[in-house]
C-alpha cells in the first residue's frame, strides 16, 4: 500500500467534527453563567482531579455533577438533532441538493451550518422557556435536579408534541404497551422522541417531492428539445443544470425555501 493510501485512510472525518465543535460552542453559550456583553470576563469552574479517598459527600456530589456533565456533552449532537427542528432542514436541503443535480454544492459542512443555525433560530423560544423555568431556579438552589430536569425537558415536550402527527404518537403508543395515556401530555418523553423524529422524516420528504416536481419538469422539457433536435450524445442534465440554476435564483429560492420551513414550525 504506497503513501497516497495511507493518507487517505486516516483522514479524519469533517462533517461529525464541525457538528460536535458547533454543538459544544452553542451549549457553551448557553449554560455559561456570564452574558457576554458584560465587560468581565467569563468565569470558567475549575475541574480538580484527585486520587485521594472521599472525605466526605461534599466529594460525591461533586464528582457525580462532573460526570453528569460530560454525559450531556456527549449526547449533545444525538439531542440537537432528534429533539429540534434540525432534522427537517438538514434533510429538505439535502433533497433541494439532489434535486437540482449540483452534486457537492453547496458542501456538506455548508448544509448542516445552516441547519445548525436555523435550528438555533426557530428553537430560541424554548431555549428561553428552560432558561427562565429550569436553569435560572437550578442555579439559585431554589429546585432540586430532579425538578431542574421535569421543567427543562417541559419546553421541549411541548414543541415536539406539536410538530408530531397523531398517527405517529398512536404507532408508539401501541407498540409500548402501556395503558393508553389520558392526554398527549401525559406521554412519557422516550415514546414522543422516536414519533416526533417520524414526523420530521414524513414532513421532510413530503416538502422534498415538492421540490423535485419543478426540476423534473426542466429535465424533461430540455430532454426532448435535445432528442428532437438529434443530439442524443450530450447529457440532458449538462444542459438542464444552468436552466435549473437561473430557474431558482430568478424565483428566490433560497428566500422562498428557508422562508417556508421556519414558518412550518410556528
Amino acid at each position: 500500500m504506497n503513501a497516497f493510501h495511507r493518507n487517505r485512510m486516516v483522514r479524519p472525518p469533517i462533517g461529525p467534527l464541525f457538528l460536535g465543535l458547533l454543538c459544544l460552542v452553542f451549549f457553551f453559550i448557553i449554560f455559561a453563567r456570564q452574558p457576554c456583553s458584560r465587560a468581565a470576563g467569563i468565569d470558567i469552574p475549575a475541574v480538580h482531579l484527585n486520587l485521594d479517598g472521599v472525605k466526605g459527600p461534599e466529594q460525591v456530589s461533586g464528582a457525580l455533577q462532573i460526570v453528569f456533565v460530560l454525559t450531556i456533552i456527549s449526547l449533545a449532537p444525538a439531542l440537537l438533532i432528534l429533539m429540534t427542528s434540525f432534522t427537517r432542514f438538514a434533510v429538505v436541503l439535502s433533497f433541494l441538493r439532489s434535486a437540482m443535480g449540483t452534486q457537492q454544492s453547496p458542501p456538506n459542512q455548508v448544509i448542516v451550518g445552516l441547519a445548525l443555525f436555523l435550528t438555533f433560530f426557530v428553537m430560541k423560544p424554548v431555549w428561553q422557556k428552560i432558561n427562565s423555568q429550569a436553569l435560572a431556579p437550578y442555579e439559585q438552589h431554589t429546585i432540586s435536579t430532579d425538578q431542574f430536569i421535569d421543567r427543562g425537558m417541559a419546553p421541549l415536550k411541548d414543541f415536539m408534541l406539536r410538530q408530531t402527527g397523531e398517527q405517529d404518537l398512536a404507532l408508539f403508543v401501541s407498540m409500548s404497551q402501556n395503558t393508553r395515556p389520558q392526554n398527549a401530555q401525559s406521554l412519557s418523553v422516550w415514546t414522543v422522541i422516536p414519533a416526533f423524529v417520524i414526523s420530521e422524516l414524513k414532513k421532510s420528504f413530503q416538502i422534498g417531492f415538492m421540490l423535485y416536481v419543478p426540476f423534473i419538469i426542466v429535465d424533461m422539457v430540455v430532454a426532448s428539445i435535445l432528442l428532437s433536435m438529434g443530439m442524443m450524445m450530450l447529457p440532458p442534465v449538462m444542459v438542464s443544470l444552468p436552466f435549473k440554476l437561473m430557474l431558482f435564483i430568478m424565483v428566490d429560492g433560497w428566500g422562498l425555501l428557508i422562508g417556508s420551513l421556519v414558518k412550518s414550525f410556528h
